[in-house]
Formats: structure tokens, C-alpha cells, sequence
């Protein structure tokens, strides 16, 4: 389970990435993207606020939570989270992150409609939600001990 964890996060930080790039710079034909969802949106008049937070949120913060759960450093920036759950910062980074991911999921829908994307990237967004409390995560990580 926490190879499917880490697994899951990768997918997401390396399509977070890309997916960002792609509409802050317009690369692989997302400069076809359509502007009428951005006129719904509040405060935002083009793709760059999107995929800045889809490079930086989803993508590299994904790919950091997968390295903290592939290989439990110990960063003395994130002990704050440890503290405060008792856990590996990564525990309570994979959660956030699928959650961030069900809420950024639940606005796109909103103001830009449903997609076949939605529904992967929800399936994800559900699994990061609940693989890290699933016993054998929580035993890997260091946070369950074995009976």
C-alpha cells in the first residue's frame, strides 16, 4: 500500500508539473485552452495562477511528499507536522494533498465543467485521502507498531 501511495504521488507531481508548465507557457497545444471559464472565475484573468499552483501545490509538493514517504527524512523544517500528528511529516502531507487535490478538483468543476480528468484525478485525490490510514501505510511509516 505505500508503494501504491508513492506511486499515486509521482503520477501526480509529474502531471502536476506538466500540466502547470503547460498552461503558464501554452506548450502542447494548451494555448487552445478556452479563456470563457477564466471570466467565471474571480480574480484570475489568465491560466498563470492555475498552473503556478499546479507546479508548485501539486507538483513539487507531491514529489516531496512521495521522496519524505519513499524514504522517511528526517527535515527539521517539517517537524511542526510531526509534532502536531504524532507522524511523519509525510502522513499529513499525502492527506493534504488529496484533499487540496478534492477541493481544486470540486472548484474546476464549477467554473469549468466535468471531464473525464475529474474523475481520475478525483479517484487519486480519494486514494491519498485514505491510503495513508490504512494499517500497513501507517506501519510503514514508522507510526503503527506491529503487535
Amino acid at each position: 500500500m505505500a508503494w501504491v501511495t508513492i506511486g499515486l504521488l509521482v503520477f501526480l507531481g509529474v502531471s502536476g508539473l506538466f500540466g502547470g508548465i503547460g498552461l503558464i507557457f501554452g506548450l502542447w497545444g494548451m494555448d487552445a485552452i478556452p479563456r470563457e471559464p477564466l471570466d467565471r472565475i474571480p480574480l484570475i484573468d489568465s491560466w498563470l495562477v492555475p498552473g503556478l499552483v499546479l507546479v508548485v501545490g501539486f507538483g513539487l509538493g507531491s514529489l516531496i511528499a512521495a521522496y519524505g514517504v519513499l524514504r522517511l527524512p528526517p527535515w527539521p523544517q517539517f517537524t511542526a507536522a510531526g509534532w502536531l500528528t504524532g507522524r511523519h511529516w509525510s502522513w499529513p502531507a499525502t492527506i493534504l494533498l488529496g484533499l487540496g487535490q478534492l477541493a481544486w478538483l470540486l472548484v474546476e468543476f464549477l467554473y469549468v465543467g466535468p471531464s473525464l480528468l475529474l474523475v481520475l484525478y478525483g479517484v487519486v485525490g480519494v486514494a491519498l485521502t485514505v491510503l495513508p490510514t490504512l494499517l500497513p501505510v501507517r506501519r510503514y511509516l514508522g507510526t503503527e507498531k506491529t503487535p
